[in-house]
């Protein structure tokens, strides 16, 4: 009882998770055996469920069991058939929603959403893929390609000889290492240009 008071409160949010396989359905119209499709519901929870099979378009799928239960620990098949194959409805996304409850409740304790697709022909989905990769990966080499010829000139000028910068930064840190460190006090230089050994290490480092 301490454990059913603990999980009660939880349960009447609606946000139970519902496991359906496979969210996807893609129903193709020159292929026969992809009109009948199975949803499954798990119900991996201790209390069985009661579910109910909701569509966006109800007059285009015939669902075979829209409502039902599952026992604890087991899993229920939902047959969903499309029985208004046209070439209006090619590419079209219905919805359907999923929805479960306890037993004992009315409310929804949670809900799972699967999108429903008709397309015109299996094969010609898979000379789209094949055509969107080879596109993908055309652009890919032709990018690789400009990137390559845009560094090239870049690198020469760089590579070419050393830049205003470059001789500067050279040159201050040639003077830094040429200044008396720190605790030298034998030195004709102002003690405010004595450098550290650190400072004289990061010098010869930006030499280096």
């Amino acid at each position: 009882p301490m454990q059913q008071q603990k999980r009660q409160p939880e349960l009447v949010e609606g946000n139970l998770p519902v496991f359906v396989f496979p969210t996807e359905l893609i129903f193709y119209a020159d292929d026969q055996s992809t009109h009948k499709q199975v949803l499954t519901l798990y119900n991996p929870y201790e209390f069985a469920l009661k579910f109910k099979v909701l569509c966006t378009t109800p007059n285009k799928y015939a669902v075979v069991d829209a409502t039902g239960a599952v026992k604890p620990q087991c899993c229920v098949d939902i047959v969903i058939r499309h029985r208004d194959v046209r070439a209006a409805y090619y590419g079209v996304i219905d919805k359907f929603r999923l929805q479960v409850s306890e037993q004992s409740q009315r409310k929804a304790l949670g809900k799972k959403e699967i999108i429903a697709t008709l397309l015109p022909s299996a094969k010609e989905q898979e000379q789209q893929k094949e055509e969107e990769e080879k596109r993908i990966k055309e652009h890919l080499a032709e990018s690789v390609f400009f990137d390559q010829s845009l560094c090239q000139p870049e690198n020469r000028t760089a590579s070419s000889g050393p830049s205003l910068l470059t001789v500067f930064l050279g040159i201050v840190c040639v003077a830094a290492l040429m200044l008396p460190t720190l605790g030298e006090m034998e030195s004709l230089v102002p003690l405010y240009l004595h450098l550290s050994v650190n400072q004289k290490l990061v010098a010869a480092y930006v030499l280096g």
